[in-house]
């Protein structure tokens, strides 16, 4: 049986970290059809927009997708088309698993900690008002209409937090404990100011909690809770946050366990999955074939466990926690010091993850 998996190459190093994760998910003998398509500043260029009809076809088509990083350009231009994607398909799940390998270029040891993102609400929405329009105006009236201040020349961005959002992230986040034998869940808020909206995420969340006897509970808030990841990693679990606070604190726990290099993602709905690494596209290393590609494969580990080829999956994780482990065919951000020249490329890293997939 061969799986078909829509592949997006993405942009910058993109294309040369799915490369590599496609050799590697490959060297475990699973048959693949891979369906490419593009998005980004590549879709752009060649459709005019960012995000063609075909791509999103493929996706809902093959259900699974394998996709690189995409630039978001940044003040201007278009939005990001990794939001856009996950608000298109409702992949209201953002997965984002940080564990430490020996080896790595970290403080701490022992890390494993999954962070559950809400992925399609809270000031992503991308609701805003730019300042002196017609809508920002209005939208201050109004503000001031309900007894509150603000400055009249003030942009707008607009925070929405739903029940049925945080209920189905809440159950998401449980049951992924349970299945995969956790034993705590971690709410992330700032319910103490924000009490309609994150307060809203804090209830809903502690009413799910009452189904699952099994499994710990606690709140933090996300300024506590940042104290807390950089003191006591290791005393966290399962971390489930509304969407800002999730990307936010995601990069904190990849920081955790040796940066952005190491950390995969998906993004996940009920019938639908894409799988990313956390990191962006690193314009400036295009094509050098410097970058790490150990989180595009990871992110395929993520993938390969998906669609229950467990065996497999758990073959890739052990080859690259032996690569890390020696310290030889690793990447400049994987060594003690970054100038170190006996850093290798991209392709290299790839070469001795197969090398210990076919031992």
């Amino acid at each position: 049986m061969a799986y078909t998996i829509t592949l997006i190459p993405g942009d910058g190093i993109g294309p040369e970290v799915t490369t590599a994760a496609v050799r590697v998910l490959e060297a475990t003998g699973i048959k693949f059809n891979w369906e490419q398509a593009i998005a980004g500043q590549q879709a752009q260029d060649k459709y005019g927009t960012p995000l063609p009809d075909d791509l999103l076809v493929s996706i809902r088509r093959n259900k699974v997708a394998l996709k690189g990083p995409i630039t978001t350009p940044v003040g201007s231009g278009f939005r990001s088309v990794n939001v856009a994607i996950r608000k298109e398909l409702d992949l209201y799940v953002c997965l984002r698993p940080c564990k430490s390998y020996p080896g790595a270029p970290s403080h701490y040891q022992d890390v494993d900690i999954v962070v559950v993102r809400e992925n399609t609400e809270d000031l992503y929405l991308g609701i805003e008002c730019r300042r002196q329009t017609p809508e920002a105006a209005k939208l201050a009236r109004l503000i001031e209409e309900n007894g509150n201040w603000v400055n009249v020349d003030s942009s707008f961005s607009i925070k929405a937090i739903s029940p049925n959002a945080s209920r189905r992230i809440a159950k998401y986040a449980f049951d992924y404990a349970r299945a995969h034998g956790r034993k705590k869940v971690t709410v992330v808020h700032k319910a103490n100011i924000l009490k309609e909206t994150d307060g809203l995420f804090l209830s809903t969340t502690i009413d799910v909690a009452r189904d699952y006897p099994d499994i710990e509970f606690e709140s933090h808030m996300v300024d506590s809770i940042c104290s807390q990841l950089v003191r006591y990693p290791q005393h966290h679990d399962v971390i489930v946050l509304p969407n800002l606070y999730g990307d936010i604190i995601s990069e904190l726990c990849a920081g955790l366990i040796g940066g952005v290099g190491l950390a995969p993602g998906a993004n996940i709905g009920d019938h639908i999955a894409v799988f990313e690494p956390t990191h962006g596209s690193a314009p400036k290393y295009t094509g050098q074939n410097k970058v790490n590609p150990m989180a595009m494969m990871l992110s395929g580990v993520l993938m390969l466990r998906h669609l229950e080829e467990k065996e497999a999956a758990d073959k890739v994780e052990s080859a690259i926690e032996q690569v890390i482990a020696e310290g030889e065919s690793v990447t400049y951000d994987m060594k003690p010091d970054r100038n170190d020249p006996t850093a290798v490329g991209t392709s290299q890293v790839a070469d001795a993850v197969i090398k210990k997939i076919k031992e």
